[in-house]
Formats: structure tokens, sequence, C-alpha cells
């Protein structure tokens, strides 16, 4: 199957860059681009993308009110989106996280990311850029982020040790290594967090890993 992406940013070198790089994968198809964020819900809405890849500051709207109108928890049926920034220390890039971005990566990641992030997205799953994630966990005040919501049945603790494992970064395959278990056990686990915690995706999980305090600054407390 071939995926369809949208590509959405202000700068059209830029999008004929992330253009090039995606169509010279047999699988990947660009079927859209818009130069600023209100062309770019516009064009998702119509021609629904499998994926579409959003720049976080561009005219009009921005990346962060883009994501909330294609993927955010009061659309009945979302969009996957990924965040393609400069901005790795950008507190946009978190914001774009609780709109419901599927993944975000840095411009500057090189060819072979931008694809697997595509890829991951389309079947489901969410990549993030590791240097990006230790940078959000190091650098964004958990005084700026909301509480963490309690779940009604706590984690196991080797369910809090995925989410360590995610918060840091760490791809499906890399955690099973890590933690001497199979993929298809590490893919249990990542459902039973996702129903216990009411979340849809990694990306949420590292999100509520940074809000508790399970990660980061202030992980000497215990999560909630």
């Amino acid at each position: 199957m071939t995926t369809r992406i949208l590509i959405a940013d202000d700068q059209a070198m830029v999008r004929g860059g992330l253009r090039l790089i995606l169509e010279d994968q047999p699988d990947l198809t660009v079927v859209g681009e818009a130069a600023d964020g209100a062309e770019a819900v516009t064009l998702a809405r119509r021609l629904r993308p499998d994926v579409s890849l959003i720049d976080i500051r561009m005219p009009r709207l921005d990346g962060i009110e883009v994501t909330r109108a294609l993927a955010g928890p009061d659309v009945p049926d979302p969009l996957r989106v990924v965040i393609v920034t400069t901005f790795d220390l950008d507190e946009y890039v978190y914001g774009a996280l609780r709109a419901g971005a599927a993944g975000f990566i840095l411009k500057d990641a090189g060819p072979a990311l931008l694809v697997e992030a595509v890829r991951a997205a389309s079947t489901g799953d969410a990549l993030i850029s590791p240097s990006i994630t230790v940078r959000l966990i190091k650098h964004l005040a958990p005084a700026n982020a909301p509480a963490a919501a309690e779940p009604a049945v706590p984690l196991s603790e080797r369910e809090t040790e995925v989410v360590r494992a995610i918060a840091k970064g760490r791809t499906n395959h890399e955690l099973a290594a890590d933690l001497f278990i199979s993929l298809s056990t590490v893919k249990s686990h990542l459902a039973s967090i996702q129903m216990k915690l009411a979340l849809r995706n990694r990306v949420e999980i590292v999100a509520w890993a940074w809000e508790s305090g399970l990660v980061g600054p202030t992980n000497g407390r215990r999560a909630r």
C-alpha cells in the first residue's frame, strides 16, 4: 500500500526538500502541500492523507492549532500528524504533543528518520526523536504542565519500566532488547499502559511520564 502524505510548511524550499525525500520511497507519495496552517487544515480535511507533516511556526494557524484541529481529543475521526520542527527546546513541541501529534522529529534529523516517522505514524505507532524527548524532559519546567491524571489501576513495575524507556525515546525493538522480552510482549505492555492511563499513543505516554514526575528533574518523587 502507498502512504499518502500532506506537507505543511511556510517555506517552499523545505516543502520541496521533504517531497524529494519522501517520494524517493516506493511506498510514499505526497498528495498535497500547504503554505500556512489554515490551508493545511482545509487540505487535510479534504484529502484525508494517511500522515500530515506539520511545521510548528506557520502563518494564520500555527502547528499546535493545526494539530488540535486535525488530531485533537475532540476530533471524531482524527488524522495522524507528525510535527517536523527546528525547535528542539521549544515548548511548542510539547503543546503539539498534547494536542494529539503522533510524533515529532527535527528537520535536521536526516532522511532516514523522516521516512521512519511517516511509516510509524501510518501504522498507528509513533516515532519521537530521542534528542527532542530528552530536551523536553530536561528543560521544560513541570510547573508549566497540567497535573497528570492518576490511573484508576496502578501500573505494574514492568509497565513503569516500559514508560521510563519510552520517555527516553526507546523504540519497541530497543525495549525488547533492553528488557529481554519479545516484541509482542512489548506491544502487550504498551496496550495495557494506554488502557490504564486512557492514552492514545506512545507520544501521550511520554507527556504523562513527564507530567507525573516519573522521569525528568522531578523523578525523585513517585509517579501518580
